[in-house]
């Protein structure tokens, strides 16, 4: 049979992060932490995954199947996600708005970058845990920012991930009351590497 689900995923590393603005190392170290769980889960669901299939039990019919097939979105997602979150900031960020095709992109689809930022910050401030993304239409290029809950709920599907900021709260709980999630907030946008957000945009989309 196919080895594919064998390939295992590695744990990246971000050694450039450290002494962000408002986001403190701690917090870094147990946020590392986190992902790395989520790659170690998406390795082993995917490994019981392949074992089922080579035993002939992959069935809907089969519990075990079935509830890892549930699970591994939560666990992959959770990888994922973390990864754009953690390539999306840099250390000594100045806070500046973007430039170039990001900032164009912001104001095709809000009108101008203050209007999607305000908007972005008002979707990571809802009530409850996930993420705010601002992701791109890869039919129209359009920018649209959306929650999501629990890593999988809430997925655009097919579109383009741009701007991704935890707010789940291992990301700031260390650093700030719960009441103070509007200072994690502007820590996360006084640490964004737009460079990295623009490097993400669909080269050729439509606008």
């Amino acid at each position: 049979m196919s080895t594919s689900l064998l390939e295992s995923y590695e744990t990246k590393k971000w050694p450039s992060l450290s002494n962000l603005h408002g986001i403190s190392d701690k917090t870094l170290e147990v946020h590392f932490g986190l992902y790395a769980g989520y790659v170690k889960n998406t390795n082993l669901l995917n490994e019981q995954l392949a074992e089922l299939t080579k035993e002939g039990k992959a069935t809907a019919s089969n519990p075990s199947y079935a509830e890892i097939k549930r699970r591994l979105g939560f666990e992959y997602d959770g990888m994922v996600l973390h990864e754009y979150y953690f390539d999306n900031m840099m250390a000594n960020g100045n806070g500046q708005a973007p430039t170039g095709s990001l900032r164009d992109a912001f104001a095709r689809s809000y009108g101008d970058f203050d209007t999607w930022k305000k908007d972005f910050t008002t979707t990571g401030a809802l009530r409850g845990v996930g993420w705010a993304i601002a992701y791109q239409d890869p039919n129209t290029g359009r920018i649209v920012n959306e929650w999501v809950t629990l890593h999988e709920d809430g997925n655009l599907a097919g579109f383009r991930p741009i701007v991704v900021m935890d707010v789940w709260e291992h990301a700031w709980l260390l650093d700030y009351v719960p009441a103070d999630r509007p200072k994690y907030i502007e820590a996360f946008f006084a640490n964004i590497d737009w460079k990295a957000c623009e490097k993400r945009l669909i080269a050729g989309s439509a606008t």
